[in-house]
């Protein structure tokens, strides 16, 4: 993890696999086809996704090979999960933060009520910040002419849109809790 308590890209892959295996066991070769395809169409073919062999989580102790070299959990792969699932996000939204964010969106609903909470809050400050910067850079750089205001403000409105969609999602938490 980086000093911020953020994901670096081969932890971002082990929730995911480790997420998978949550829901359900599966052959190694399935379970490498699944993180590479999700991470891929995310963002794209990456190095940093790729480099990191899934077989370290049975040298780890985190997975185990049952009949047929199906892979499942093991109780140590339980508890780096909720460890992982409980890390910060990192803002501005960049690619990889897209990815970890998009990987947690997948998995959220296997995490604890306190982890969905913390992380479906930390999205809605993520995305005020990333707001805020992008209208200080309006008021800053604005033109006259040209398209970057209308680029400007297609991204001020998607992540007026997504800040709008976390907000409500940490609403309704709230009520479900009380």
């Amino acid at each position: 993890m980086y000093r911020d308590n953020t994901l670096v890209p081969a932890e971002a892959t082990r929730l995911l696999a480790l997420g998978l295996l949550m829901e359900e066991p599966m052959s190694y070769a399935m379970l490498a086809q699944t993180v590479r395809g999700f991470t891929s169409l995310v963002v794209g073919p990456s190095l940093d996704l790729i480099g990191t062999p899934l077989e370290v989580l049975k040298v780890e102790g985190l997975v185990k090979t049952s009949e047929g070299e199906t892979l499942s959990l093991t109780d140590a792969g339980k508890e780096e999960f909720v460890y992982l699932m409980g890390s910060n996000l990192r803002a501005p939204v960049t690619d990889m933060s897209k990815l970890i964010i998009a990987i947690k969106m997948r998995l959220l609903r296997l995490a604890d009520q306190t982890t969905k909470i913390m992380q479906v809050n930390l999205l809605v400050d993520i995305y005020e910040r990333q707001l805020n910067r992008l209208l200080e850079l309006k008021q800053g750089y604005s033109t006259t002419a040209g398209q970057f205001d209308n680029w400007l403000d297609l991204d001020i409105k998607h992540t007026t849109e997504q800040l709008k969609t976390y907000e409500n999602m940490a609403e309704d938490m709230a009520k479900s809790v009380a």
